[in-house]
């Protein structure tokens, strides 16, 4: 298994609530969550027992039904059927794709209350969404929602745990890498983002150096996304693909703000609303909305009626922009990261430092303002973090963010940010494809450095 940083999250857990709250463990399809889990109940317990309900007996689910009022005669049975013996207060017990089987999760009320095990559940939001009526959700549950891999972890993945914490000690005391570390960090850079996060897409790229391989899983995945819609979409299911199908297209257009027109001429925000929000409850989709009136509390002048939406993957927006072809091969790939293809790299940059930022656990904000009268009130800011500011005491500022695909730019808009909001602007970045370079409150970031910010 790769290491995960969300695995210091359940031992979090675990010292934390000492058997008296469930975990549950959400993400899009394919993420790796009942890998994580099974690999932390292996380490972590004396003992563990995995229900996978993808697969379990009749006689294990009707356990669930007849011995719900009787916790002594569920266990002694389960674990006679299972064959595991599991001590008291050292086991764990795993209900693994529990959307399958909704009478498991409802049972969690009763388990935690008994106190003899811990309990994690895993599923996909799409489907454990969909399957929540009828029952009464535990309130003694926690969620933890795991993301793709980011690039640290792509690059332990990759054996590059030496040039992790080379990046990591550089963002830290704000010096540059010396040059040739830059260069390799570049290019993993690079290959991280045309691979993408999801651990068998990173697992196909390691073993066999293959794109063409790499982008055949990154297909897959993402016709189980459009099966999961087909099934799951309700009503809205036409507008959810529609919504999908044209992301990179909206993407690549220069504000990148969606627009709703090109989904159809007569389209309104109510409408699409919902479609909005299942991609991004599903994980399958990032939103990013505008703010009106930047302060350390963004969402309270967030426009709802403006916003970005990225992919949750990088790689899987890279296969979903080449869908026209039955397949992707190595050589177009292998052009994209040397640079020899004209493509709008605009559109993955901005899109793999959005999945850093939620990676790293931000929301997405981003300030757009048009001034046709005023010049100078016309800015466009990618995104905003909330941050401490040294020049206040360490107190929470406001920082914007500038990401730029090619060494030649302009950041007037900064500029224009930090004037119009005075004290409210905390440090200003820019994510670049050069080395770092500090200048008083503005920093330059290789891209590689998104996911510390």
């Amino acid at each position: 298994m790769f290491h995960r940083k969300a695995y210091a999250a359940l031992e979090a857990w675990k010292q934390q609530t000492h058997g008296k709250r469930a975990l549950l463990v959400e993400g899009a399809r394919r993420v790796g969550k009942s890998t994580l889990v099974r690999e932390f109940a292996k380490k972590e317990y004396s003992a563990h027992l995995v229900i996978d309900f993808s697969e379990a007996s009749d006689d294990i689910k009707d356990l669930f039904h007849e011995y719900r009022a009787d916790v002594d005669s569920f266990f002694m049975y389960l674990q006679a059927y299972t064959g595991v013996s599991l001590p008291r207060r050292d086991s764990v017990i795993v209900f693994d794709e529990v959307q399958r089987f909704p009478t498991a999760r409802e049972f969690i009320k009763q388990l935690v209350a008994d106190g003899r095990y811990d309990y994690i559940e895993t599923g996909s939001l799409i489907s454990i969404r969909h399957n929540v009526q009828g029952i009464v959700v535990p309130s003694e549950e926690t969620s933890m929602r795991l993301n793709p891999l980011d690039f640290e972890e792509f690059l332990c993945a990759s054996g590059q745990e030496p040039l992790m914490e080379a990046i990591r000690t550089s963002y830290a005391r704000l010096q540059p890498l010396p040059d040739s570390l830059h260069r390799k960090a570049e290019r993993l850079f690079r290959e991280y983002m045309l691979v993408g996060g999801m651990p068998q897409t990173v697992e196909a790229y390691i073993e066999s150096k293959d794109f063409g391989i790499v982008d055949d899983v990154k297909r897959d995945i993402l016709t189980l996304y459009r099966n999961d819609i087909s099934h799951f979409g309700a009503q809205d299911v036409l507008r959810i693909r529609r919504v999908l199908a044209t992301l990179p297209s909206q993407l690549a257009r220069h504000e990148k703000k969606f627009k709703l027109s090109s989904l159809d001429r007569s389209a309104r925000s109510r409408e699409y609303a919902d479609a909005f929000f299942w991609l991004s409850d599903a994980c399958i989709s990032a939103t990013a909305y505008n703010v009106d009136d930047p302060s350390v509390g963004l969402s309270a002048s967030m426009n709802e009626s403006s916003f970005k939406c990225y992919m949750s993957d990088t790689g899987l927006l890279i296969s979903q922009l080449f869908a026209d072809n039955t397949r992707t091969p190595h050589e177009l790939y292998r052009d994209i990261l040397l640079g020899k293809l004209e493509i709008n790299e605009g559109m993955f940059t901005e899109n793999i430092v959005a999945q850093q930022f939620v990676a790293s656990g931000h929301k997405l904000f981003f300030y757009s303002k048009r001034d046709v009268e005023d010049q100078s009130n016309t800015m466009e800011i990618d995104f905003l973090l909330p941050k401490e500011y040294d020049d206040a005491a360490g107190r929470m500022r406001i920082s914007p963010v500038e990401v730029k695909s090619t060494k030649r730019y302009a950041a007037r808009s900064l500029d224009k940010f930090k004037t119009k909001f005075g004290k409210r602007v905390g440090t200003r970045y820019i994510l670049h494809p050069k080395p770092m370079s500090v200048e008083g409150d503005l920093i330059r970031l290789p891209l590689y450095m998104a996911d510390l910010l």
